[in-house]
């Protein structure tokens, strides 16, 4: 009897401690190896660049599957992630696939995520309600005003992490209404512009 109660204490010690997460278990070595390169090349530029902002930035890994966190809010002084969520890949960027390779276009019309850098413009009220224009500023997204390409919300995108994927966009960066709260915030507090990089 003993034994069966010390197995059933050790069971449920594992299951609480299940979803405890610390933050560097955030991502793995290789996305934190690749977010580090990006972060660098964003300190780089904000350095040299005054009218973007060296304290915050956005990051979106494409390599991680969309229905886990892969648009992250970094703080650059503090060298840590400060908010994580869902967002969406374009439909075209879609193969098929096994392994979830995507492909990446700049082209109209494509409905593809476009990957590299984008300054986070003025906001408007469009189809999903308030949004921000992105300016492309790389030769793989400089048609990203042309395309219309936004970051906005959706009701359709998960708020938590999901054990599979989430829905598509025609290409914009596409989050939930409460992470796109948190981002607005960030947005309009920020005296300069805040660099969204979009890689793979």
């Amino acid at each position: 009897m003993r034994i069966f109660f010390m197995a059933l204490l050790l069971s449920l010690t594992s299951f609480t401690t299940y979803n405890v997460m610390d933050k560097k278990d955030i991502l793995d070595e290789i996305s934190f190896a690749r977010l580090n390169e990006h972060v660098s090349e964003i300190k780089t530029f904000t350095k040299s660049n005054h009218k973007f902002n060296s304290k915050i930035a956005f990051l979106v890994d494409m390599k991680i599957k969309s229905g886990k966190n892969r648009f992250f809010v970094y703080d650059l002084e503090k060298n840590e992630i400060i908010d994580q969520g869902l967002v969406a890949h374009g439909s075209g960027s879609e193969t098929g696939i096994k392994g979830d390779i995507l492909q990446f276009s700049n082209t109209p019309n494509s409905n593809c995520t476009s990957l590299g850098r984008y300054s986070v413009e003025k906001a408007y009220n469009g189809v999903f309600g308030k949004a921000f224009r992105l300016a492309g500023m790389d030769e793989s997204n400089s048609n990203a005003m042309k395309r219309a390409i936004v970051l906005h919300k959706y009701r359709e995108v998960p708020t938590d992490e999901q054990g599979y994927y989430i829905i598509n966009s025609h290409g914009c960066p596409m989050v939930s209404e409460m992470f796109f709260k948190r981002l607005e915030k960030i947005i309009e507090n920020s005296d300069s512009k805040i660099l969204l990089s979009v890689y793979y």
